[in-house]
């Protein structure tokens, strides 16, 4: 995917594509009103491009971040708010009907009283489950049926794509099983980390008086917690090492896996999940499972079930009572995202409505508030990229002709999935009421579970989306070798009732959208899978070599940045997503320099087209987020912070230079030499 999400802070209007009006804004330009000229552009073109929005726009204290993705977000979310308040406002609907359970499930998360009435009652039989366990198979049998109400344990499980056969649906089982996002917050030593691991303690005690224990045994308990996951971050790999998906794909019988892990019993748990003749398993990563079976011996019963305890309440937290929301918004919004204060409730219950119930909230939003023409003009951009990266791909001096043969013939198959699916997920088994908050949360995570394992056995769908019309995101499937970018993708900010100029949409949409995803496809993944789909890797030996001679650049050029205290970019962890943010915004240029405005050097409010378009590259990444979230970010995520994305692949790019006047001494300015190229 090509972003990572931050949540919302202020209104903002879309433009409507069938619109016929001038190019210019309804006031003034956006990309002149965000410049702060204090920033030379080629010494820090982030700032330089947004740095007067974020003084007029503080961070907001509910908010992790602000910028661009917030204000699209929010309008997002106003739009869905008026759809779950609208169907929570029905009179005789019908029940089982869509608009029944998107307002019975807002109802009751709105639903303050009741939620502080009921406190931790909907999962006192879930606990009481757990404590009635005797042995390691009955607890085994316990973790199935947990995963149906509140998701994945020890590790993850789920069944998709087999890797090499693309057309077939396997059984996969991955490390996981860790409340912190990503292994090293167990391990580093720096201030920062180990305060976390501190107060993540002190979070796991407080959980357990909750549940009802008492000082003692709470602090006993999350101590034997924290050793059992810090076991489990030990055996796991690290982030940039599950990046190759060769390396991370194993497949081996099911009696195998039975016979290499006998203190798992595999049957019991696949029994559980109702799984019936399961003949293979792909581990993504074969040491952890093997260690995962040491430690069901190694540590107590009674450490795997306060495990367990904590995190069926972790995943429930926050659809049960206002103490423990706080509790789990005290450690993972304020001391893991440096977010002072909660949302308020409303925004918090459209947001969790909209991930529960998204599919069925789609069919609305399509409906009531997708500018008619979304898909063609997504298709439009798309396609002006894809015969870009046609002719990059026949102009490359280090592929060879077998492999450019190759790589076309998969450039010419992507599929792209663009504005909202032609079929809709079947929710009619779904129940939704107004009674429980945090049952119709495990009503839905049942739901998702059972959709999932019924694909066992039966061929892959590939009309399915994994991501709503409504999702301010996109994604490359290399599975499916497939784009999904979302209708809301369209919204672009600071046009009311009026189009985008070229610049705008070719640098938002057609470079940090369909450039960067069609890259995936030949990044150092996706040069795995060929045109079918299948972990196959169609590049020549010489091919490789000199690909990769390439990408360390990047790494190199991206491992120097440090975005906050001490902390480096990890570049190998990240060099999927950069490279694809290069060649992005490369094809996004060169698909511009086609259209009418380049051509004719239209002057859009003082600014020429090629400044116009690095600037718009500049607002697709305009977000100004909070030190610890940054932190977050660059230990667990592949992609870079915001501010890298932009003056990161910039300072590769000539044309970039050209239009700003870049020179040596200049920050962002790199020697020839050390400016990455690649496609």
């Amino acid at each position: 995917m090509k972003k990572i999400v931050f949540l919302p802070l202020i209104l903002m209007v879309a433009f409507l594509i069938s619109c016929k009006s001038k190019q210019t804004s309804s006031g003034p330009d956006p990309l002149v009103s965000h410049i702060d000229s204090t920033f030379k552009p080629g010494d820090d073109f982030f700032s330089y491009a947004n740095n007067k929005w974020f003084k007029q726009h503080p961070i907001p204290a509910s908010e992790q971040s602000n910028g661009l993705w917030q204000m699209i977000q929010d309008t997002i979310n106003e739009q869905i708010r008026t759809i779950c308040v609208s169907s929570a406002g029905l009179k005789n609907v019908d029940k089982g009907s869509d608009k029944q359970k998107i307002g019975d499930f807002y109802f009751s998360g709105m639903d303050s009283i009741n939620l502080n009435k009921r406190g931790t009652q909907d999962i006192q039989p879930d606990l009481q489950a757990i404590d009635a366990v005797k042995d390691m198979q009955g607890f085994i049998k316990e973790s199935a049926r947990l995963r149906y109400l509140t998701g994945s344990a020890m590790f993850g499980f789920y069944v998709g794509q087999d890797d090499r056969i693309s057309s077939k649906n396997a059984v996969r089982v991955y490390q996981g099983g860790i409340s912190l996002f990503e292994r090293s917050y167990y391990f580093d030593t720096d201030k920062r980390t180990t305060l976390i691991r501190g107060k993540f303690v002190e979070h796991m005690a407080n959980m357990f008086m909750l549940m009802g224990y008492d000082k003692a045994k709470a602090k006993a308990s999350s101590a034997h917690v924290m050793k059992l996951e810090t076991a489990l971050a030990k055996a796991s790999r690290k982030r940039e090492d599950t990046r190759d998906p060769l390396k991370n794909y194993t497949k081996i019988s099911f009696k195998k896996l039975v016979e290499t892990t006998p203190n798992f019993d595999w049957s019991a748990f696949t029994q559980g999940l109702g799984l019936k003749a399961v003949d293979s398993v792909i581990v993504g990563q074969p040491e952890f499972v093997t260690a995962l079976n040491g430690y069901l011996k190694s540590f107590p019963l009674q450490d795997w079930k306060d495990y367990l305890k904590f995190h069926l309440y972790s995943n429930l937290a926050q659809y049960m009572d206002d103490k423990s929301f706080n509790e789990y918004f005290n450690f993972y919004g304020r001391m893991l995202s440096g977010v002072p204060e909660p949302k308020p409730r409303w925004k918090r219950v459209v947001e969790q409505t909209d991930g529960s119930l998204g599919e069925l909230i789609g069919q609305v939003y399509v409906k009531e508030y997708l500018p008619e023409g979304t898909k063609e003009k997504l298709l439009e951009i798309g396609n002006a990229i894809r015969d870009v990266y046609a002719e990059r791909i026949k102009n490359l001096d280090w592929m060879s002709p077998e492999t450019k043969e190759k790589a076309l013939v998969k450039l010419q198959g992507i599929v792209m999935k663009v504005g909202y699916p032609d079929k809709w997920k079947d929710m009619s088994s779904l129940e939704i009421s107004r009674d429980s908050y945090a049952k119709n949360a495990m009503n839905v995570s049942r739901w998702q579970f059972e959709y999932n394992l019924a694909k066992f056995g039966k061929p892959v769908d590939r009309t399915e989306w994994d991501m709503y019309p409504q999702t301010y995101n996109a994604y490359y499937n290399p599975s499916n070798n497939e784009i999904c970018v979302p209708g809301c993708n369209i919204i672009v900010p600071g046009y009311e009732h009026v189009l985008a100029d070229d610049a705008i949409l070719y640098s938002v949409i057609g470079g940090s959208t369909f450039g960067h995803e069609i890259t995936h496809g030949f990044d150092d993944q996706g040069c795995k899978y060929d045109k079918e789909g299948n972990l196959n890797n169609w590049w020549t030996s010489s091919d490789s070599t000199k690909f990769f001679a390439r990408t360390k650049l990047i790494v190199e050029q991206f491992n120097a940045y440090v975005p906050v205290d001490s902390l480096h970019i990890n570049g190998e962890m990240t060099q999927g997503e950069n490279i694809a943010d290069l060649a992005g915004i490369s094809m996004g240029f060169e698909a511009f320099k086609k259209t009418k405005q380049f051509t004719g050097n239209q002057v859009i409010a003082g600014i020429k087209p090629d400044q116009r378009f690095f600037l718009g590259y500049a607002l697709a990444w305009m977000i100004n987020a909070r030190p610890e979230a940054i932190t977050n970010q660059v230990k667990s995520d592949v992609h870079s912070p915001a501010k890298f994305r932009v003056i990161g692949p910039l300072s590769d790019i000539p044309e970039f230079y050209a239009a700003f006047g870049i020179k040596k001494g200049d920050a962002m300015w790199r020697p020839e030499d050390k400016r990455v190229k690649i496609w």
